[in-house]
């Protein structure tokens, strides 16, 4: 344990416990790295990498049943900058949007008194950051501005809405799960509420299928080959129609028109180009049902949520059956379907009755964690780590390997570079699509393994009932040692102890077997509980009372043998000095202990009265014999000094034994003082009594007061004496003064009567049934009231004072609140609080520090050498915040620090891993095209002479897929080919042969679209129109007259609006350049490009493609952030540059030049020129804002021309200073 500074302030705070059922789906964790999740009525927000709670935000009066962090996808400066931003919605329809750092509410939005099903911030944040949808019960969906709380539209739907999921690579497209089916969106549009109702399609579950019954014998794959069509636009019949047990919808981000559905004992995956299944999950009879599951984007993976705790990673097993040249008779087994493999999974929870799984959620920037939260109010942080096999421990499953990638970071990297496999998934594992043989006999790929760490662990309160007591309250003398400790006595016989700097958990003890009913500190580091077992039919329990040595954990029986079969225990009392412990029992006389020698002083005789209240008096006599003390000490002093010449040995030897006795004595403080305590007995009679040595002797008695019931409880500081009753009457006694004041508070039974600590401060807390109420009882007046109902919705079980203006309370929601002294509900602000282990979250330091440290990480090396210590750069800000940033960069792991002090770490590198340590949604897809295309640029330079049509890099490096129309030509190609070979294995109707037929004429593998339309049965209505189309197709390839003919039928056709009819003649004739015009004359840009991407050379497809960059640029369609990717993807990077410098993206621009000059993809000439010196003037302007000089010097001094005026301005200062 590391010494605590002593903080006296301790912040407001919330120790959480269980969570309630409707919390289940309310958890998300954000790109901003961080996790929040709803507890009753709060959310917490955690820290993923050190398992901290950060934050805890109270202000919903119902259960919390849905949270979301907002999207960091657009470009973080000043004026936006990084900020935590966080949505939750409760059981009552209450949607509030915090400011999570200072924990306060943006904005509260409520439309019905209905939980809310589902909510998602937009992605695409081009034209507003702010836009939350939302699911209100039962079918509306309603649109919201987030930052104002202005309702923008809203739409109802025939069905019962339960979720949504928009389309990750298209922003109009939305999918709704409703109770009968799923309905498809594809007008959906910020501006407007989509106009269509949606294209509904009918799920029949995939149980109530009969082929499923019948094949049940001959094992389930062949079952679920035969359950074809899960998708139907018919309503199913209503036998077959079984509750839509579809636990979860969601597309696939790794590859476009791809979704999962997710029931108990399957995962379904969708191909919605023909609505058809095309791969299976099955969980075997034996297995244990999902319950929820998260696709990646980086790899074509799927984390599952099983009911037992565990959760699996599975990545999809590439296909390697396929051969890309066209034209040839496909396999005769190709692969069925897609196949996912299960590649790690970590332990199950014990599952019990109030223990079960509640919801995972998965670190969005890197995808290689995962976390799960437990109802018991546990969070458990799993990690996927890689490692790397030999080659000749091949294991014999029948997965085949997963190897390593080629590049780190977007670049790749050599065998001896400096590189972290585990920063994210796809560093870790590679495209599985592209392992053929020939690479398999190069070097460089290494098998790897993955396994699941738990490397954090959030554990909650246990279910109450709960007895609190804070330690004795902080004093000048105990300052060098005081740590502010709770403990907390639960239901099941354990003390847990809890340091309320942190609020984390400082010791769990198991001392007892039953129920703490109450906890009595006799010092800073030890405690006395008591515990009391179930009556049994005599109505007598069995006692127990510990003595607990906290250091040391020792706990020894305080009663020795006593305590079986006997009363209960009501309560334990401490007297003021720790000296005396007074025991009250239910039916039983009183006893009175020695605490220092666990001995018994006096048990009360059988007569004695009843008691049913009683306080220690704060007075004793331990000064007056102090005094004593020191003056037999002096005497005998004096009398050593004089006699030393005459006394004889003898009577110095008794001297010194007396001096010894006298030292022992002192060091086990044996002196006994004289203390006094006051009861009440069942009539309101006052005693009082003294306590000496162990002599207890009775002093007075004062006669019941009239106005008082049957006296409760008795507090008792300075002059001051409190009395509480059954009806809520309290009575102050001023014993100096001798008045008697009664006060009826009408709140029922005083339980609890409490002083709160310091010398001179006389507030009080009081306790009862439905709340409770702080009282100064100097003034006689109260000062805050908290009722069950009115002001919040939980009970309170427990009172106490932390700090002398600051109250405990433990409630039966399962939380201990430490509130200030008006009982008020408060959220701490984040940067005020004292963490044990600093979190690395630059969203917390304010925005000009947090993008200050972001130039500061990315601009190394600074003064020619690479360190991360701000203090010895010239960053004239207060000492304050460059003490936070500093903060910060320490922070940082090991790992990641050693990347960017490693100078072969490249600036594109060090671009994406900043992107990722920031969570930069937007800047991680663009470094990440930026890197790989430039890379590519430059190794295809050298090449240029030989004009090899593709490297062997390439073959194993390409973009991923999850950057579809972003990849290059022969990737893409590859990829749509595997896709239709799979649709045409499993179409099971005409439509779907009709469209794979379509789809395989536009790809151009004429021979087999003939097959395909060959098959049409003589039946069908279009069998005439399919056999002559087979026909042309075959014929069209030779004769060269009929173009002409075929090109003006399809003109016609496209004119009279058969677009995709004209668009495959004019595919035919190897018109694609046209047909992709037509395309997006009719405003079909997507299919325009994904047409260019696998027909046209790369000169032809680049005009297509810069045309849809226009549109996509056009105010109307305002989507400037893919136009970006699209240019970098066709190698257009001096108009990145200019438009990345027209949108005002300063940083992104001057950083994206260097990386240009570095790899020489610009021509030099006048023109760049300009442009180059014109974004890192605008770019030093932007640091010396945010106050980082060092840095506009530097780009201020390469911006030629353009930077003259401001190195100047920036020299200026400088001089003046050297002057004075």
């Amino acid at each position: 344990m590391q010494p605590f500074t002593v903080n006296i302030k301790l912040a407001a705070r919330t120790l959480t416990g269980a969570l309630s059922a409707p919390n289940r789906g309310a958890a998300d964790w954000g790109w901003q790295g961080l996790i929040a999740y709803g507890c009753h009525s709060l959310v917490l927000v955690v820290d993923a990498n050190t398992a901290q709670t950060l934050q805890v935000l109270e202000r919903h009066k119902a259960n919390v049943v849905k949270v979301k962090w907002a999207k960091e996808n657009y470009h973080h400066n000043i004026g936006s900058p990084y900020s935590l931003r966080l949505a939750s919605a409760d059981a009552t329809g209450k949607i509030i949007v915090w400011d999570v750092a200072t924990g306060t509410a943006r904005c509260e939005i409520q439309e019905h008194a209905k939980p809310i099903q589902d909510m998602q911030w937009l992605w695409n944040q081009d034209a507003s950051r702010d836009l939350l949808l939302a699911v209100h019960p039962p079918n509306y969906i309603v649109l919201w501005n987030a930052d104002t709380g202005t309702k923008l539209w809203k739409k109802s739907y025939a069905e019962n809405i339960l979720s949504f999921s928009f389309d990750p690579f298209d922003p109009s497209h939305l999918a709704l799960l409703t109770s009968e089916g799923i309905v498809f969106i594809s007008d959906f549009s910020p501006s407007k509420a989509p106009a269509s109702s949606g294209k509904k399609v009918y799920i029949s579950s995939p149980h109530s299928s009969p082929s499923h019954k019948l094949a049940a014998t001959t094992g389930a794959k062949k079952a679920l080959d035969k359950v074809k069509i899960l998708i139907s636009n018919e309503k199913p019949s209503a036998e077959s129609v079984t509750l839509n047990d579809c636990l979860q919808l969601s597309y696939l981000p790794s590859k476009r028109n791809y979704m999962l559905l997710l029931y108990p004992r399957e995962i379904l995956i969708l191909d919605l180009e023909v609505n058809q299944t095309v791969g299976v999950i099955a969980i075997e009879r034996t297995g244990v049902p999902f319950l929820q599951v998260i696709p990646c984007f980086q790899r074509d993976g799927l984390f599952c949520l099983h009911e037992n705790g565990c959760i699996t990673l599975r990545v999809r097993r590439p296909n390697c059956s396929i051969t890309g040249t066209p034209n040839e008779e496909p396999d005769p087994d190709p692969v069925q379907e897609l196949t996912y493999d299960l590649r790690s999974q970590c332990d199950a929870i014990r599952v019990t009755k109030t223990v079960r799984p509640f919801s995972m959620v998965c670190c969005p920037v890197n995808e290689n964690s995962a976390a799960l939260i437990v109802s018991d109010g546990r969070v458990m942080i799993w990690e996927l780590k890689s490692s790397i096999s030999g080659r000749n421990l091949r294991n014999s499953s029948s997965a085949s390997p997963l190897y390593s990638p080629v590049s780190f970071c977007g670049i790749p990297v050599g065998a001896f570079q400096n590189k972290l496999p585990d920063l994210s998934l796809d560093n870790m594992i590679g495209q599985g699509t592209v392992a053929g043989e020939e690479q398999l006999k190069s070097s460089f790929l290494q098998e790897v393994h993955l396994k699941f760490l738990l490397t954090g662990l959030l554990s909650g309160l246990p279910l109450p009932p709960f007895a609190i007591r804070m330690c004795p309250p902080l004093t000048t003398k105990n300052i060098k040692q005081y740590e502010p400790l709770l403990a907390v006595g639960t239901s099941n016989g354990s003390v847990l102890v809890f340091h309320l700097t942190s609020g984390l958990l400082h010791k769990e003890l198991s001392i007892h077997s039953c129920e703490v009913k109450g906890i009595e500190w006799i010092s800073l580091s030890g405690f006395i509980s008591f515990a009391t077992s179930t009556p049994n039919n005599l109505g007598l329990v069995r006692n127990e009372l510990q003595l607990v040595d906290l250091p040391t954990g020792r706990s020894i029986a305080f009663r020795g043998e006593r305590g079986s079969d006997e009363p209960a225990i009501e309560m334990i009392k401490v007297s003021h000095l720790k000296q005396y412990l007074a025991v009250i029992f239910k039916d039983k006389p009183l006893e009175i202990w020695d605490v220092r020698t666990c001995t018994l002083l006096r048990e009360m005789s059988k007569n004695f009265p009843t008691v049913t209240a009683l306080e220690w008096s704060p007075s004793h006599n331990l000064k007056s014999l102090r005094k004593k003390q020191l003056a037999a000490r002096e005497a005998m002093a004096r009398q050593t000094v004089a006699s030393d010449t005459e006394v004889s040995s003898v009577e110095s030897s008794v001297i010194s034994l007396l001096q010894e006795a006298e030292s022992k004595s002192e060091l086990s403080q044996n002196i006994s003082a004289r203390e006094h305590f006051v009861f009440t007995d069942a009539d309101g009679q006052v005693y009082h009594l003294t306590v000496e040595g162990n002599s207890v002797k009775d002093s007075a008695r004062i006669p019941p007061d009239g106005s008082m019931g049957s006296i409760t409880c008795i507090a008792w500081k300075g002059d001051i004496l409190v009395l509480g009753d059954v009806d809520g009457n309290l009575n102050f006694w001023d014993l100096k003064a001798r008045v008697s004041r009664g006060i009826p508070t009408h709140r029922s039974w005083v339980k609890k009567i409490r002083f709160a600590p310091g010398k001179g401060n006389q507030k009080l807390i009081a306790m009862y049934n439905d709340g409770a109420e702080v009282w100064d009882s100097k003034e006689v007046q109260m000062v805050s009231s908290l009722r069950s109902g009115r002001n919040v919705n939980y009970r309170i079980l427990d009172v106490d004072w932390c700090t002398s203006d600051k109250v405990i309370l433990a409630s039966d929601d399962g939380c201990i609140r430490v509130l200030e002294m008006s009982m008020k509900p408060s959220c701490f602000r984040m940067d005020e609080q004292d963490l044990i282990e600093p979190a690395w979250c630059p969203y917390l330091l304010v925005p000009r520090a947090s993008l200050a440290l972001k130039a500061f990480l990315l601009h190394q090396p600074w003064n020619e050498k690479y360190s991360l210590d701000v203090m010895n750069i010239d960053y004239p800000e207060n000492e304050n915040i460059k003490n936070l940033i500093q903060e910060q960069l320490n922070s940082l792991s090991n790992d990641i620090k050693k990347l960017l002090l490693d100078p072969d770490f490249t600036l594109l590198q060090r671009c994406l891993l900043v992107a990722r340590l920031y969570g930069d949604e937007s800047e991680l897809h663009f470094w990440t095209i930026a890197a790989h295309y430039l890379h590519s640029l430059s190794q295809e330079k050298p090449a240029k002479p030989t004009n090899a049509p593709i490297l062997q890099e390439q073959l194993v490096n390409p973009l991923d897929i999850c950057y579809d129309i972003l990849c290059e030509h022969h990737y893409f190609q590859k990829f749509q080919l595997e896709r239709v070979n799979l649709q045409e294995v499993k179409r099971s109707t005409y439509d779907h042969t009709r469209k794979c037929a379509d789809q395989l004429l536009l790809l151009g593998q004429t021979d087999r679209a003939v097959q395909l339309l060959l098959e049409t049965s003589s039946e069908n209505a279009h069998y005439y129109c399919d056999s002559l189309k087979a026909c042309l197709v075959t014929t069209v390839t030779s004769s060269g007259p009929s173009q002409s003919t075929i090109k003006l039928v399809a003109t016609n056709m496209i004119a009279n609006g058969k677009l995709s009819e004209g668009v495959q003649l004019l595919c035919l004739i190897d018109k694609a350049a046209d047909a992709c015009r037509y395309l997006q004359t009719y405003g079909e840009w997507n299919r325009a490009a994904w047409l260019a991407k696998v027909r046209l050379n790369s000169e032809e497809c680049a005009d297509v493609l810069k045309r849809w960059v226009d549109h996509l640029c056009s105010p109307q369609v305002n989507q400037k952030s893919k136009a970006i990717l699209v240019l970098l993807s066709l190698g257009c990077f001096t108009k990145v540059a200019e438009m990345l410098h027209s949108m005002r993206y300063f940083d992104r621009a001057a950083l994206f030049v260097e990386a240009c000059l570095k790899y020489g993809a610009f021509e030099v000439n006048n023109d760049t020129n300009k442009l180059i010196h014109a974004v890192y003037a605008d770019y030093a302007r932007s640091l010396k804002l945010l106050g980082f000089k060092q840095g506009a010097l530097i780009f201020a001094s390469k911006a030629g021309e353009a930077g003259k005026d401001l190195l100047m301005e920036l020299k200026q200062p400088e001089e003046e200073v050297t002057q004075d």
